[in-house]
């Protein structure tokens, strides 16, 4: 039982960081570097070929370290990395070992952007849980962009460190601080926050923290939000809500709608055309679970 709530609680980690990071960049590294970066976050987002983005992607990760060496409490530049080693590491590698490298940075460049952006950030991540959920209501609203930065790197961490119960036992802390960018400017990220959080509300049993009321309300608002555009959040809501209260009819009609969507759409297309492999091989397998 243990196991296999560890290897739900990753999968929704790879989800939740894979496909939601990516989305976040373009802001961040026309700040930190041009419009040429702008144009590459929208290049990439809308690819249809996310192996020609596995391929391409190391280059600009050598870039936006070259902008964190110039400039190394630059809040764009450390967020901007933050956001495309977690991606890169969580969807396009295969290697356990260099994965747990990729997303370690991303955490590492997560954890300084949010401490360059409030000196209250510095260090709350080794609080305990009452203790840093008190820490974040000391941010405010300038922060929430760093903080959800900060955030999903984590979680990008979590996952590729699975093999670590420490971890794994630092979501709450991941969920709160979510929900804190949430109070603190709810326009910010709006689909992809509660995206997140109807993930982290259905990962888990009731019994460990789990919340499929809340979880449910979460996928809803964000599929809404997305405007149905973000086909991943359908196969999230199949995999951890659909599937683990064994409503087949749910399930399949998630999947189903998942591929038989037109997966271009501007900043979502390669995001979609992932969601549309996963769903296929969720219908494939779910004889196997509902």
């Amino acid at each position: 039982m243990i196991s296999h709530w560890r290897t739900l609680l990753v999968n929704a980690c790879l989800l939740a960081a894979a496909v939601l990071l990516l989305t976040g960049c373009a802001s961040m590294m026309a700040t930190a570097g041009s419009g040429l970066a702008d144009n590459l976050s929208t290049a990439i987002l809308n690819q249809d070929d996310p192996e020609l983005v596995r391929d391409g992607a190391p280059s600009y990760l050598l870039m936006l370290d070259s902008f964190v060496t110039a400039s190394p409490d630059n809040e764009a530049a450390l967020s901007a990395a933050a956001s495309l080693y977690a991606a890169y590491g969580v969807v396009f590698v295969d290697d356990p070992e260099r994965a747990r490298k990729l997303t370690e940075r991303a955490r590492s460049y997560g954890q300084r952007a949010l401490c360059a952006a409030d000196k209250r950030g510095c260090d709350i991540w080794e609080l305990p849980f009452e203790d840093y959920v008190a820490a974040l209501q000391k941010l405010n609203k300038k922060d929430a962009g760093a903080l959800y930065i900060f955030g999903v790197s984590w979680i990008a961490y979590v996952k590729a460190h699975s093999e670590d119960w420490a971890a794994l036992a630092s979501l709450p802390q991941v969920q709160a601080t979510m929900v804190r960018v949430q109070e603190l400017d709810p326009q910010y990220e709006r689909s992809n926050v509660e995206h997140f959080l109807a993930v982290l509300d259905t990962i888990r049993p009731p019994a460990l923290g789990g919340d499929f009321e809340a979880g449910n309300t979460h996928y809803q608002r964000a599929i809404a939000l997305s405007g149905g555009q973000d086909l991943s959040i359908k196969v999230d809501y199949a995999r951890y809500y659909a599937r683990t209260l064994y409503d087949r009819e749910l399930h399949d009609r998630l999947l189903n709608e998942v591929l038989s969507a037109d997966p271009v759409h501007e900043g979502y297309t390669l995001l979609n055309t992932l969601a549309q492999k996963e769903a296929q091989e969720l219908l494939d397998s779910a004889d196997d679970y509902c």
